[in-house]
């Protein structure tokens, strides 16, 4: 109990302090009081009605803080594997299981919460916030004239990213830390200052998004290695030219990708089709009776899956319709899907235009890039609508802020003081 108290009095103190720091972000200082507090309801919210999942978390996470307390060298030692045995518990995983990682951090979260749900469910959620606030405050210091309130907006106002990343959710820890591996990459990319702290800190950051998501965290990885490969070249005196750094972020994620199928043949192209059409049809047999997507003509080659990937973005970005199922939650998302459809048809337009956004084009292509590939691969493997609603939030903040650059949206933006 006394652990506890202290750990708890350190944490309160620590994000008083950050929250004066994070008050005097120029312009958008006023957001972070109401945002945390959007954050903290929506938290309570998740855990009054906890899900299944959050509920076996939980009863596992005690069992591990249990060998924490009476064995903390062995709870030390089975911290890097795959396996958890304590007496008659036994619990084994095969591979990076994002489920077991997420006990092991809730296990040591329970020195501090002492096992209470929402404690722990506040904790991740902080964890959330102030990364995605880290992301705000540098937007708005390192460009000014783009649009910061942005990423307000994506990824602490938007409904659906706002309530899958609070709470005992992976998602909490996954869009977090991507957050701050983007904003530790654009700190080494775009700005000057000591990087010896920054190195340390994205790799922390990598290696927690990598234990979140493995498969996607590696498509993050792979486009921000393409941008920091196109600003080493532009401080070289090249890539100056916007075919330049789309040939360079193309050639990178190629090279790699062949680079990584030499290493396993889990990421070879056949595997991959093959593993993509058996995620397809397993999930496609457990959602009959509810909405989802339907390929009928998918094939585990690669021919087929180009062939679909725009239909299967079109639909990570679309549905469900306002119209598809009868529960309130599908009526909401299809809701906020019209106004996604929104955003994406005034980008458009600007981007014709010539009224994108003031972000630096290297930055805006590996996002987008980042974004589309996710889209595809949630489109083609994950057919029930209620999961691909929740799944999208791994990357949909991002494809937000890239939406909200325009000039359109940022005098609309500028209206609600974002």
């Amino acid at each position: 109990m006394l652990l506890a108290l202290v750990l708890n009095v350190a944490l309160v103190w620590a994000v008083y302090r950050w929250v004066g720091r994070a008050r005097r972000t120029p312009d958008l200082g006023r957001w972070v009081l109401p945002t945390m507090a959007l954050k903290l309801l929506a938290t309570g919210v998740s855990i009054t009605v906890l899900s299944e999942d959050a509920g076996y978390f939980l009863v596992w996470a005690d069992r591990l803080s249990e060998q924490l307390w009476q064995a903390p060298g062995q709870w030390l030692r089975m911290l890097p594997t795959d396996e958890f045995h304590w007496g008659r518990w036994h619990l084994v995983f095969h591979g990076f299981s994002n489920t077991l990682f997420l006990i092991k951090v809730l296990s040591a979260l329970n020195l501090a919460s002492l096992g209470n749900a929402l404690l722990n469910g506040c904790y991740l959620s902080l964890f959330s916030f102030i990364c995605s606030w880290e992301l705000v405050r540098l937007l708005r210091l390192r460009w000014p004239a783009a649009t910061p309130g942005s990423v307000v907006v994506g990824f602490l106002l938007w409904p659906t990213v706002v309530y899958w990343t609070s709470g005992l959710t992976k998602e909490s820890l996954l869009v977090g830390s991507g957050a701050l591996v983007l904003a530790l990459v654009i700190r080494l990319a775009y700005a000057d200052g000591r990087r010896g702290w920054l190195v340390l800190g994205l790799l922390a950051a990598v290696v927690l998004h990598f234990k979140m998501r493995y498969f996607f965290a590696i498509v993050l990885f792979g486009c921000l290695a393409g941008l920091g490969l196109i600003r080493v070249v532009q401080h070289l005196g090249g890539a100056r030219s916007r075919v330049v750094q789309a040939l360079l972020l193309l050639a990178l994620l190629s090279g790699g990708a062949w680079v990584a199928g030499e290493i396993s043949p889990v990421f070879r192209a056949n595997k991959f089709t093959s593993q993509l059409q058996r995620n397809y049809s397993d999930l496609l047999k457990i959602s009959e009776g509810r909405p989802h997507l339907e390929y009928p003509d998918l094939k585990p080659t690669t021919e087929s899956v180009v062939l679909h990937s725009p239909q299967a973005a079109f639909n990570t970005l679309t549905r469900p319709w306002p119209w598809e199922g009868r529960s309130v939650l599908y009526r909401l998302a299809g809701l906020e899907n019209l106004g996604l459809l929104v955003a994406l048809g005034a980008a458009a337009v600007a981007a014709v235009r010539g009224r994108a956004g003031q972000l630096p084009f290297a930055l805006v292509l590996a996002l987008l890039v980042y974004c589309l590939v996710l889209a595809v691969l949630l489109g083609l493997t994950t057919p029930n609508l209620g999961t691909l609603n929740r799944y999208r939030v791994t990357f949909l903040p991002f494809l937000l802020v890239l939406l909200l650059q325009n000039d359109y949206a940022a005098t609309l933006l500028r209206r609600f003081r974002l």
